[in-house]
């Protein structure tokens, strides 16, 4: 196994670490909030509450991801699902999406809770997925919350186009043999649209899959609450919840 894992980025504890920096981002955010309420295009908003609150690149990137408007944040929390109603049901991961954040929180990175309660991280795939030292941890607590949600049958989306997605699948499925669990694997060339047109159960918090998909949880949530995971959190908005 290789020493890698998805950690805070040089300079992170200088963005967010401070009390002064998050207060600035909890000012852009409510600002975030009304643009984006009044439809003002995402891209613009985040724009000008940057230049607003002199905001660095990765504290707009966090900003966005953290933001949505008061229709998309009711709308989603309407098709979200407790865990007590996942008995006997069969729930699609959106897999690059949880397996990485969850890298993300096991490697003591900044996680941000935004305004719809879902938490997100400001790693990515870009191209090609390697696996880190947290792999096997979080795929181990997604085997957790499968056995105590009862749980009928859970499926890996993963993203074909990225290098590594079809080595990260035969993992999924080992583990799932070793295990004895009723996992199953896919790879599709567009999981988003995969994952907000089927009619199961979405576990994603990409904001695109959450405004279209018919049902969601958040998974995320869940194991932070659950298994009282220790995680470098910055809430955004203060009345966010999980």
């Amino acid at each position: 196994m290789n020493n890698r894992n998805r950690g805070k980025n040089t300079g992170d504890d200088v963005l967010f670490g401070s009390e002064k920096q998050l207060g600035r981002l909890k000012m852009a955010a409510q600002d975030m909030l009304y643009l984006l309420t009044r439809d003002y295009p995402e891209k613009a908003s985040s724009e000008l509450v940057g230049n607003r609150y002199k905001l660095k690149t990765r504290q707009i990137q966090a900003l966005r991801g953290a933001s949505a408007s008061e229709k998309q944040i009711k709308d989603r929390k309407s098709k979200q699902l407790e865990a007590a109603e996942l008995e006997g049901k069969v729930l699609y991961i959106d897999g690059f999406n949880v397996l990485i954040l969850m890298e993300s929180l096991l490697s003591g990175a900044y996680i941000f809770e935004g305004s719809d309660g879902c938490f997100r991280d400001l790693s990515g795939v870009h191209g090609t997925y390697k696996r880190v030292n947290q792999t096997l941890i979080a795929v181990e607590l997604v085997a957790v919350f499968f056995q105590k949600a009862k749980i009928q049958k859970l499926v890996w989306i993963f993203d074909k186009p990225v290098s590594n997605s079809g080595r990260i699948k035969e993992i999924i499925l080992d583990f799932a043999h070793e295990n004895n669990l009723n996992w199953e694997a896919e790879l599709e060339y567009n999981p988003d649209k995969f994952l907000a047109e089927n009619l199961e159960i979405a576990t994603s918090s990409d904001a695109w899959i959450l405004d279209h998909c018919k049902m969601w949880f958040n998974l995320i949530g869940y194991l932070i609450s659950e298994e009282k995971l220790q995680v470098n959190l910055i809430k955004m908005f203060e009345d966010a919840s999980v």
